[in-house]
């Protein structure tokens, strides 16, 4: 079936059969003929839709109930059917394979390292180790900081007779690239172990039961960002005093007093919030490149000065790896306090959240959809017809996509055409692109 880009006729995917109309007989005789043939007709089209009924309700009767939804790449691929200038081709040239890759193993989180086209992963000699490495290990893993690094003796621990090492190359301080060299023996005998910043993880959400309202625990990292008593905003937890929400959620009331700002995170019902809760806010760091005319750059930072206690409720959310790529398609999920219906009339009060699959920015910005609106800061998802969003009021919330058992921060909720609009889903400012201003401001304060 078609898709359609234009708003013309009833909606994509629908279509209207018109009936040619019957030259009309002119005898008796005629008239009969053709009353019995039609009736003959008639009853062989009451057959056919009879069938088709039963069909249609044996497989109604025998479908799963809860099937899951279409993933964002058919949909792009029934999209590109009509709509001109957009291909299925990757619009970006495929990445280069990583040179070094890095890994925390094992209860010990013993640092490990993969270089070049090797496919083992080697043992870090702690011989001239630098905690400068550690930041940036743990930065390059999606973690915010560096909290612990030490040195293990070998002879501690359980070793494979085929496992080989890394020695760190002196004087290649910073260069991740460069500084490791492979071998069959650790001389130093003791061997580097590192704990990033926890980030990523669920404690709750194994008590998780269906439904869209959210549960308590379920998206630990989810902050509400209040100026005063209202809720203007969502946010994303990075540390306990740090969470990142939209820059254009901070310019609108850019001229409010400091101290009428709040967060509370762990929250689910914004009727349980009292006066005076929440962790007050020390300074409000918009991204210097934000454009209030297009949402460029559309990320702002929350220095607390009153940090977050982390609980099975409470906690961060990782950045995105270091070039880890998240494909078009992918089921990531969108969590706000935002309307819950297109005209704009009902906020919810109660936390909610929909899967809302990554869509390729060439299509995003096709003539069909935002024609070239995107920026590369920028990166849409959600459903081409429209099935779900988010919508006013989620603005600086968390865009998340698993990984394994760890869930990153992909997203910011920024703009989009409407709530919900068929061929116009929702887009999010690409956290990806800020991982050097956010690090540098974070280390900074």
């Amino acid at each position: 079936m078609e898709i359609r880009c234009t708003e013309e006729g009833p909606g994509p995917g629908i279509f209207r059969r018109e009936l040619g109309e019957q030259q009309q007989p002119t005898s008796q005789s005629q008239r009969w003929c053709c009353l019995q043939r039609g009736c003959a007709i008639l009853g062989a089209l009451g057959l056919l839709a009879g069938a088709g009924v039963g069909s249609w309700l044996l497989v109604l009767y025998l479908w799963p109930a809860t099937s899951p939804p279409l993933s964002g790449t058919l949909q792009e691929e029934e999209m590109t059917l009509s709509c001109p200038g957009v291909t299925n081709e990757e619009e970006f040239l495929p990445s280069l394979p990583k040179t070094v890759s890095f890994r925390l193993n094992g209860e010990d989180l013993l640092l490990e390292v993969q270089v070049r086209a090797r496919s083992d992963w080697l043992l870090v000699c702690h011989g001239g180790w630098n905690p400068t490495l550690g930041i940036h290990i743990c930065q390059s893993l999606g973690h915010l900081r560096l909290t612990q690094h030490k040195a293990v003796n070998l002879s501690d621990i359980k070793l494979n007779r085929s496992q080989e090492f890394a020695q760190l190359s002196s004087g290649l301080e910073g260069h991740l690239e460069e500084a490791w060299q492979p071998s069959t023996n650790c001389p130093s005998g003791r061997i580097v172990s590192l704990k990033c910043s926890e980030c990523g993880a669920r404690p709750l959400a194994s008590r998780i039961v269906g439904g869209q309202a959210v549960a308590s625990g379920r998206w630990p990292w989810q902050a509400s960002v209040m100026l005063g008593s209202r809720h203007t905003c969502g946010g994303s937890v990075l540390a306990p005093h740090w969470v990142v929400t939209a820059a254009h959620c901070i310019h609108s009331f850019r001229l409010s007093r400091l101290s009428s700002w709040r967060v509370h995170a762990g929250l689910v019902s914004h009727s349980a919030v009292r006066q005076h809760q929440g962790a007050t806010v020390e300074k409000i760091i918009p991204h210097p490149s934000y454009s209030a005319q297009n949402h460029d750059y559309d990320v702002a930072l929350l220095q607390l000065r009153t940090p977050l206690n982390f609980s099975d409720t409470v906690g961060a959310v990782c950045l995105p790896a270091k070039e880890q790529q998240f494909p078009r398609g992918l089921q990531c999920w969108v969590s706000g306090w935002g309307h819950t219906d297109p005209s704009h009339t009902h906020s919810s009060d109660t936390l909610q959240d929909t899967v809302a699959p990554l869509l390729s920015t060439h299509l995003c910005n096709s003539s069909c959809m935002y024609s070239g609106a995107l920026t590369h800061r920028m990166l849409c998802a959600g459903y081409l017809d429209g099935r779900a969003d988010a919508c006013q009021g989620d603005s600086g919330g968390p865009l998340v996509c698993p990984s394994g058992d760890t869930w990153h921060l992909v997203g910011v909720v920024s703009w989009g055409r409407g709530c919900a609009e068929p061929n116009h889903p929702g887009v999010y400012a690409k956290v990806a692109e800020f991982l050097d201003w956010i690090h540098d401001t974070v280390q900074v304060r």
